[in-house]
């Protein structure tokens, strides 16, 4: 999906959104300690930041950590918020840092709209960016068979069997080091969480099959 659909979108629920998850304390308090385990000691990049409650946690935490997101609002709310944190507006499909000089990134949540044929190029920025055996978490939706779109509050999104998107991240030249599976419980989706590190293999870019089908 276009940078530009999901800015409108989120766009559109900026308000609702920072009043229901804007908070370090509306955060999973298993999904916050399973971060920052593996992003210590930083500094880290928080790649769809939102409102920034993550990167604040992060902050508090003695990991330092700089917010990137799409939309405007966002930005301006965490910048208002926590002003001694730096935000960025930008897009995590081109990252504006050096090669090898990111020591870690946090994805929570910020590749669920992303198509899943588009997956494997973003995630081979990711790879760029990262130092040698530099941390990526990602949080997620999790599907139980296969790859497949749902219709997601703010605009369409997409869920992955675990061990599918392990093997798309290591495709994608990384190593898995640690999962989290939270299921599902009255209205809330079943998610998950994977940690991996950068290895010394390059990215493939190659497509599972099921994300060929998706394409068709």
């Amino acid at each position: 999906m276009p940078d530009n659909t999901v800015q409108a979108a989120y766009t559109a629920v900026h308000t609702l959104y920072i009043d229901l998850f804007g908070s370090p304390s509306d955060l999973a308090p298993d999904d916050a300690a399973f971060a920052l385990t593996h992003l210590t000691p930083g500094p880290v990049l928080d790649l769809g930041c939102g409102p920034g409650h993550f990167t604040k946690f992060l902050t508090d935490a003695g990991v330092p950590a700089t917010g990137i997101d799409l939309v405007p609002e966002f930005i301006a709310h965490a910048r208002a918020t926590y002003p001694d944190i730096p935000f960025e507006l930008g897009s995590i499909r081109a990252l504006d840092v050096p090669t090898a000089s990111v020591p870690g990134i946090l994805a929570w949540f910020s590749l669920i709209h992303m198509p899943p044929a588009e997956l494997p190029t973003v995630l081979a920025e990711f790879h760029r960016a990262l130092v040698p055996k530099g941390p990526l978490v990602i949080g997620f939706f999790e599907s139980t068979d296969t790859i497949e779109p749902f219709p997601h509050k703010v605009t369409t999104a997409y869920r992955y069997p675990t061990d599918q998107l392990s093997e798309i991240l290591r495709e994608a030249g990384f190593t898995e080091v640690d999962r989290l599976h939270h299921p599902a419980a009255g209205d809330v989706r079943p998610h998950s969480a994977l940690a991996v590190v950068k290895s010394s293999i390059s990215p493939t870019v190659s497509l599972p099959a099921d994300i060929v089908d998706i394409r068709r």
